[in-house]
């Protein structure tokens, strides 16, 4: 028997937070299906500090969220190569970092831990976890998930040089309670790719698939077209069944276009509360349906009220994929 190894991982992937539209006539596939979404970044993310050694590398300015994207000159693109210039380098190294956006040099002393030299930092490769696959076009095999971008955990989008999506299955629910979000927990096999990423935006990740994901395929909603009272989420919280689900549209913000908060949005229906107590984190990307039409995503959960949560304009995500 062919031995399967799933990496287990949190479906984290969701924010949380206390005029006529170009591609009103495109046709597009609602998916609701969780997948595990890997991206590699342009650099090393700082996620911390070693408490002994890190002092050195704080003074200077490096700060958590902060991307590494090279060393005295040279590309760092993984720990090691990270590890081997500092190795090479006497009392201190020029880490240059993108912060906001923008580049930045530092100079920061090195430590001794022994034979060995220590920055005192703790980096991240990139980033995995498991969302939701919004739309796939069957025309393109584009596809586009979450409704918003994948952060450093400090407000900045991480810099994506490549990324794969991979099957995955919601294993269990950690239900949403007030003061406290729900979480999905997702398997998802590393070798069983069935897509590429190419993109990290404020409005959501999109890429390609040649498999895709079958459905019927529905019209994109213009903003006239949208409208307050019942709607559907499709969404895969147990296992691999994706599931339509009861919400209502409480309020619309057509003039707004920051991305994530262009609709407020209640979970009315009894299934879904039973099973996760409303909106958790991993449901986002999870389409909304209304009157036949695609007119959004789910993305953010209120912390104080986990059955109401925000959505994005399905039309703002496909401008952000353009």
């Amino acid at each position: 028997m062919k031995k399967m190894c799933f990496r287990i991982a949190a479906l984290a992937l969701l924010a949380v937070v206390l005029a006529g539209s170009a591609f009103a006539a495109q046709v597009l596939v609602p998916v609701g299906q969780a997948v595990g979404l890997a991206l590699e970044t342009d650099g090393l993310t700082v996620a911390g500090f070693d408490e002994e050694l890190g002092q050195g590398a704080k003074t200077a300015g490096l700060k958590p969220g902060d991307v590494i994207i090279q060393a005295d000159g040279q590309p760092v693109t993984h720990a090691e190569a990270l590890r081997a210039l500092t190795q090479r380098a006497k009392e201190q190294i020029v880490l240059t970092v993108l912060r906001n956006g923008c580049e930045e040099n530092l100079t920061v002393p090195l430590q001794s831990d022994g034979a060995n030299k220590r920055l005192g930092v703790l980096v991240r490769e990139g980033i995995t976890g498991v969302g939701t696959v919004t739309y796939y076009d069957p025309s393109t095999g584009a596809f586009g998930a979450l409704g918003h971008g994948v952060g450093d955990g400090q407000g900045t989008l991480l810099p994506l040089h490549s990324g794969k999506v991979l099957a995955a299955e919601v294993a269990s629910v950690k239900k949403g309670r007030v003061g406290t979000p729900g979480q999905l927990m997702g398997a998802f096999q590393e070798t069983e790719q069935i897509g590429e990423l190419c993109k990290n935006t404020p409005c959501g990740v999109f890429g390609t698939s040649a498999s895709g994901w079958s459905g019927i395929a529905l019209p994109v909603a213009e903003t006239e077209q949208m409208h307050t009272g019942p709607a559907v989420i499709l969404s895969n919280v147990s296992g691999t069944q994706v599931q339509e689900y009861s919400v209502e549209i409480l309020k619309l913000y057509p003039g707004e276009k920051a991305c994530g908060r262009n609709m407020l949005l209640h979970v009315t229906d009894p299934e879904l509360l039973e099973a996760t107590g409303g909106i958790v984190q991993g449901m986002s990307g999870s389409p909304i349906l209304q009157d036949g039409r695609i007119i959004g995503a789910v993305t953010h959960v209120l912390v104080n009220d986990p059955t109401t949560g925000y959505g994005i304009f399905i039309e703002n995500m496909l401008e952000a994929a353009a």
